[in-house]
């Protein structure tokens, strides 16, 4: 089985994205299990085949604790943690080629919390990545992007597996589109614009951090896509084969 997490900030398109792939997958011949890690979620674009909610009961949380829903959703992600064992369990029983993993809004409760690590890496896995959203309405400045890619890189230490960036929503914002892949390509383009955009303590700042990533070969290459288009959508599904295994997909 190779896991796929796709993970990101709160409404980037995380759980659109995961119907995607499960349909390019099952087309291309391979058996999928979606599986959905947010114990919050109401309703989703595909059929889940392990679900959280089955084991963790936030509405429970909240009433038997006193909970709102921050405090709730933070107690919820932790029993998930303790009864990680239980939900692989299921993927396993399910016996896919492929796992897509849909991970929590709050990505602050997946990834920075120990339970987020131990979570990722509790899946009997053969081969495991990470598409990492970049939310394309956020990245409309260049001090906005800079603080997403240091978001990305830091989930990638935390869940310590090979990471793809996807910018998400192109669809709704073309021309910031196009200016977010060129910072993305080209780091004196994006030196330039902070310039331009900002000053003060904001700059020294923003430009410390890009200077860190691009000097430590950390600053993100993205694929601009749209889950709606389908524009970009090949081109990330072959970053994530090369990702997983060398460009081998699993066919039939």
């Amino acid at each position: 089985m190779k896991a796929i997490f796709v993970v990101g900030t709160a409404g980037s398109g995380k759980s659109l994205l995961a119907s995607k792939m499960r349909e390019h997958y099952t087309a291309s011949g391979a058996f999928v299990a979606s599986v959905n890690l947010d114990p919050g979620v109401e309703d989703l674009p595909y059929t889940c085949d392990v679900d959280v909610r089955d084991h963790v009961d936030i509405v429970s949380i909240m009433r038997r604790h006193g909970l709102g829903p921050n405090g709730a959703l933070v107690m919820a992600n932790d029993l998930v943690a303790s009864k990680i064992g239980d939900v692989w369990a299921e993927a396993d029983a399910v016996n896919p080629d492929y796992a897509i993993v849909d991970t929590p809004g709050q990505i602050e409760l997946f990834a920075y919390r120990a339970s987020g690590p131990f979570i990722a890496t509790g899946i009997n896995a053969d081969e495991r990545a990470c598409a990492f959203l970049f939310d394309g309405m956020l990245v409309n400045s260049p001090a906005n992007f800079v603080s997403i890619a240091l978001l990305a890189e830091s989930v990638r230490l935390r869940l310590a597996m090979p990471t793809v960036h996807a910018l998400t929503k192109v669809d709704m914002a073309p021309s910031a589109a196009d200016e977010a892949v060129s910072w993305s390509e080209d780091a004196s383009s994006l030196a330039g614009a902070l310039a331009r955009d900002s000053s003060g303590e904001s700059l020294e700042l923003s430009t410390a951090i890009l200077r860190g990533l691009d000097s430590a070969g950390l600053a993100p290459a993205i694929t601009p896509v749209s889950s709606v288009t389908g524009e970009g959508l090949v081109t990330l599904w072959a970053s994530l084969a090369r990702a997983i295994d060398m460009g081998e997909e699993v066919v039939d």
